[in-house]
């Protein structure tokens, strides 16, 4: 009796005491109950609370990769309830209360520009003050400045997408979010690294694509009735003119327009068609043949809403694909919802016409005040049919997906290129378009195409010729207007703006190399071509007031006229010039120290263009097919270096249309400088990497602005030639093997002041 009492009176103490519960030693995802905390990047939360833990990882339109976890996190279990998951760039302190996440039970802790910031869902309540903006879905009849919808950047440090009950693909279709999931949060942490931030919505939303590279050319396009020799003459005259020409678009007219039933859009019934013209395209696979020869890639215009109707030629062919009868049966609704439906669409109107060569498509759907969604569903038309387009477009022959369409908000990065539909031609729409194309990155939204000029009205040349030289340093150079504004051939406008568009065409093709290499940084880094000046320079105040101006690439600084020019003919812009290093002016070459701010001003031929000193830019001589010519001399041009330069840049190349680059075909050349001793050495290093049509020798310009009269070339290579013009000297270099390095140097190369 004794050995029993005293047994009790020992364990009484542990009865008595609270029970620590000793959870098992978690990995990521970390669950807690009917919570889940997944650590997708040192950076990006996905927070999940579900009925019956019933969680689920199958894809949504925004979050798209399942795979990436954050290797670099801990989990220490404080007390009974409470947890802390560590990265390099949070604390995440978490009660396992099994409720919702709230204010009572998460606090994320980080740094925000050096000081402590708290993020807790109170912070995703209201509208955000800081957000820096993003994209917006089209400017179709904006004359000016409309709302831009929230980007993942914001001064607060942290940013929150809302997934919650969003339809899921399974089995590559739409499929009903789960009921059981009551939120379902991405929870960005960035403070002021805005480039950690592009980097974790890739790892969940899935990598920007690199498209093929014609997209990045030249286009033409009209809303016009215009005939195949019409278009024929069109090309003839873009090289009678000395302008370049990658991509010519046929709008509309390409197609019928016998439409006698369907709720059509804008007055007609015959914005959806998909039977050629045969009065204007007697022989639409010979003219799309004869372009495709001359290296011009062909798109058509395509306003699916109203589906494949009676008149079409593919419309037996349809009916029966979907197992009705096209004499007694209903014509069907077009219904991107359906499997099927969508299966026969893409067979019987669109690949016909990519059997003719056609080589990819406009998708121009205008019609969300009638049919915002997909039925049966709360994804609305344009996200799901960029999908569905892009994703057709992969099917053939290893080309990398293709098409180009209005923004579809988050996740739409996957699907490039966008257009910004049907503005104003306005001076204040231009102010516009260029503070938009970078803030548009903010939110994954990389590559803007929009209508040069204006879509409507802008008859303006010197508003046009600005505009052309905007267009020359963004994501594409495509001109477009409708039938009743002034054409954009650019020599249809006067001799002086003719030369100046020239000019900005020309310097177009001549940074083909330069940009192609950015489109592969946005690939890997989700890096934007056209981007903020704050992603690179968060910790200036500078870099936030001054949207008319941006970084096109790592080592060029753009800002285009935006206001029409004084009584001289001369416009200006203010410019800030980020600390670090000199910058230089493309055309002529004036020095502007980092760190100042300055009043540039601009001819009507001159496009305010800076380049960062002692980086080296990739260029190429100029081509009429910018994106698709053989890179056999590379030039390789320099501005100013300082005492202790050394610097490297790289210059990318890949075929430029398949998705070998995916498997390594591609390839890379550093460039280097350095300057030590008041030497400058100038190596173009072997190039590392294959792929296919890969030239094996090329030959090499060095372009060096800035040297000085007392400027000593040392150690040549053989056959050499020094061509002064100017302020420029240019070096040339017969014939370099790619694998084998080339290198210059020059003693005392600047004029000591």
């Amino acid at each position: 009796m004794i050995r029993k009492l005293t047994l009790f009176l020992l364990l009484l103490p542990l009865v008595a005491a609270p029970v620590v519960a000793q959870q098992p030693k978690q990995t990521n995802p970390f669950v807690f109950g009917n919570c889940r905390i997944t650590v997708i990047t040192d950076g990006l939360l996905r927070l999940e609370y579900a009925v019956d833990g019933a969680f689920f990882d199958d894809r949504t339109m925004f979050a798209w990769n399942r795979d990436a976890l954050c290797r670099e996190c801990s989990i220490e279990q404080i007390d009974s309830t409470t947890y802390l998951i560590t990265t390099p760039r949070m604390k995440v302190r978490y009660v396992a209360d099994n409720y919702p996440f709230g204010i009572f039970n998460l606090n994320i802790e980080f740094d925000n520009a050096g000081q402590p910031a708290v993020w807790n869902t109170r912070r995703s309540a209201f509208p955000s003050r800081n957000n820096l903006r993003g994209a917006v879905a089209t400017l179709d009849q904006v004359d000016g400045r409309c709302p831009l919808d929230e980007g993942i950047l914001s001064r607060d440090g942290y940013y929150m997408i809302d997934d919650t009950g969003k339809e899921r693909i399974i089995d590559g279709w739409l499929a009903p979010g789960s009921e059981k999931h009551i939120q379902d949060y991405y929870v960005f942490i960035y403070g002021d690294d805005y480039k950690s931030a592009l980097k974790s919505l890739g790892a969940i939303s899935g990598q920007a694509p690199m498209n093929r590279k014609y997209m990045h050319g030249a286009w033409y396009c009209r809303f016009h009735n215009y005939s195949a020799d019409d278009y024929r003459q069109i090309v003839r005259e873009y090289a009678e003119q000395d302008f370049p020409l990658d991509v010519m678009v046929f709008d509309m007219d390409w197609h019928t327009m016998g439409a006698r039933i369907g709720s059509g859009h804008g007055g007609r019934r015959s914005w959806t068609g998909y039977t050629w013209n045969r009065e204007q395209f007697p022989d639409p696979g010979a003219l799309i043949a004869e372009f495709a020869r001359d290296s011009i890639a062909v798109t058509l215009n395509d306003h699916p809403a109203d589906g494949i109707r009676p008149h079409e030629a593919c419309y037996d062919d349809f009916m029966h694909a979907l197992g009705r009868s096209p004499e007694s049966d209903p014509c069907p609704l077009f219904d991107a919802g359906d499997r099927n439906y969508m299966k026969q669409f893409f067979r019987c109107a669109l690949q016909p016409h990519e059997d003719l060569g056609v080589a990819f498509w406009w998708l121009d759907w205008q019609q969300d005040y009638l049919q915002p969604y997909v039925r049966n569903t709360r994804v609305r038309h344009l996200p799901w049919l960029n999908h569905l387009y892009y994703t057709w477009s992969q099917r053939r022959d290893s080309l990398r997906g293709c098409m180009y369409s209005r923004w579809g908000g988050f996740g739409s990065h996957r699907y490039p290129i966008q257009f910004s539909g049907d503005a104003a031609g306005s001076w204040q729409t231009l102010a516009f378009e260029v503070e938009m194309t970078a803030t548009s990155g903010n939110g994954g939204c990389f590559f803007w195409t929009h209508d040069i000029g204006g879509h409507m009205n802008g008859n303006d040349t010197e508003l046009y010729v600005r505009w052309t030289q905007f267009g020359a340093l963004s994501s594409t150079l495509r001109v477009h207007s409708s039938s009743d504004a002034r054409d954009r051939r650019p020599w249809l406008w006067g001799k002086r703006a003719t030369d100046a568009m020239r000019k900005a065409y020309h310097l177009r093709s001549e940074l083909m190399p330069y940009i192609y290499t950015s489109l592969r940084q946005t690939h890997d880094e989700m890096l934007p071509l056209v981007r903020a000046m704050y992603i690179d320079y968060p910790k200036a105040e500078e870099a936030y007031t001054h949207p008319q101006q941006y970084m096109f690439g790592d080592n060029l600084l753009a800002a285009p006229i935006v206001t029409p020019a004084g009584a001289d003919s001369t416009a200006s812009c203010r410019v800030w010039f980020p600390a670090g290093c000199d910058w230089y002016r493309f055309d002529n070459g004036l020095r502007y120290p980092g760190g100042s701010r300055h009043e540039i001003h601009a001819a009507l031929d001159e496009i305010p263009l800076f380049a960062r000193g002692g980086c080296i830019i990739p260029m190429q001589p100029y081509a009429r097919r910018m994106a698709s010519v053989q890179l056999e001399t590379l030039r390789a041009r320099l501005y100013p270096a300082a005492e202790g330069t050394n610097n490297t840049t790289t210059l990318y190349e890949d075929d430029g249309l398949s998705t070998a680059y995916l498997d390594g075909k591609f390839a890379c050349t550093e460039m280097s400088c350095e300057m030590n001793d008041n030497r400058l050495t100038l190596t173009i290093h072997p190039t590392v990497g294959s792929f296919a049509g890969q030239p094996t020798r090329r030959c090499v310009e060095f372009e060096v602005w800035g040297l000085g009269p007392q400027a000593e070339f040392r150690a040549l290579p053989r056959g050499a030639r020094i061509e002064r013009r100017g302020e420029l000297t240019v070096i040339s270099l017969p014939g370099q093997e790619i694998r084998k390095a080339c290198r210059i140097v020059i003693e005392n190369p600047y004029t000591q002041k």
